[in-house]
């Protein structure tokens, strides 16, 4: 990179990184991201460097891929409803282990001493009841207690938190990372809600990345439901970004994951990446 171009990123940047120098940013972290060790040391390594610049960082992951494998490899078939893993006995064993296991520790791991790993379950900070008896053991969040996250933020960690939850008598549950993440924004009061996908953004026409729509205001997402274009897994991914919105978390964005350095590129650039809501009142 030449002298002139370093000069004008860093100038482009600076705004930016006035802008959310102490604040605090929920990433939701899945797809394509976690399984490509390439992709996942650099967003482990932007992380960091977010840290550093200032920026109070919470990532929440899911392990979809991890838990899939898993499932195979002990003839545990998958089943999926309205874009949410149903999660019997057999299955809810593996989640916990996977999510709150391996997968948590290989991205605490990866963040050179600034991570702290965690499940919902710790400090019971994600507190569930269970969302549909047909689903199982899948939990809906009724209450975040984010005092030990903010403890770590105010030590300069980054909380890694695995989405198992659980109720009033311990029994655990699989909790949708997305919904997790929005949920944790609120609590938190958080400035921004990142989640990585595996696509562009939000496409008019879900095979044709050309279709991205660059930004939606909340009041617009039950048309696009509407019209089919959010659907399947985006269901829960954009309705936790809305109820954020709603409650308060200033803007939330889903971001390609393939892409290094998405989340700087979001955060410091004019361009930004992917697709971003807002409320208009937010604007005003």
């Amino acid at each position: 990179m030449k002298n002139e171009e370093m000069a004008r990123l860093f100038s482009e940047a600076t705004p930016y990184i006035q802008k959310y120098h102490g604040k605090t940013m929920v990433v939701k972290y899945g797809g394509n991201a976690m399984i490509n060790e390439e992709l996942k040391n650099a967003v482990m390594n932007d992380l960091v460097t977010l840290t550093l610049l200032g920026v109070r960082v919470v990532l929440v992951h899911g392990g979809g891929p991890a838990i899939n494998e898993m499932l195979k490899k002990v003839g545990v078939e998958s089943h999926f409803a309205n874009g949410l893993r149903v999660t019997d006995d057999a299955t809810m064993e593996i989640v916990q282990q996977v999510l709150a296991g391996k997968v948590n520790k290989d991205l605490v791991a990866k963040l050179r001493g600034r991570g702290v790993g965690l499940c919902g379950m710790d400090g019971q900070m994600l507190r569930c009841t269970e969302l549909d008896p047909q689903l199982g053991h899948v939990g809906e969040i009724v209450h975040v207690d984010a005092t030990l996250i903010s403890s770590l933020l105010d030590g300069g960690f980054i909380p890694v938190i695995a989405t198992v939850g659980m109720d009033d008598l311990g029994q655990a549950y699989n909790v949708n990372a997305d919904t997790a993440a929005a949920q944790i924004a609120i609590a938190l009061k958080a400035e921004k809600l990142v989640s990585m996908t595996d696509i562009a953004g939000l496409l008019r026409d879900k095979d044709d990345e050309t279709t991205l729509i660059p930004e939606v205001e909340v009041s617009e997402i039950e048309g696009y439901k509407s019209a089919g274009i959010i659907a399947g897994g985006m269901i829960p991914k954009i309705g936790g970004m809305a109820d954020a919105i709603y409650q308060g978390v200033h803007e939330a964005v889903i971001i390609d994951g393939r892409v290094p350095h998405s989340i700087l590129l979001e955060l410091f650039s004019d361009r930004g990446s992917g697709t971003r809501f807002y409320r208009r009142s937010h604007r005003e």
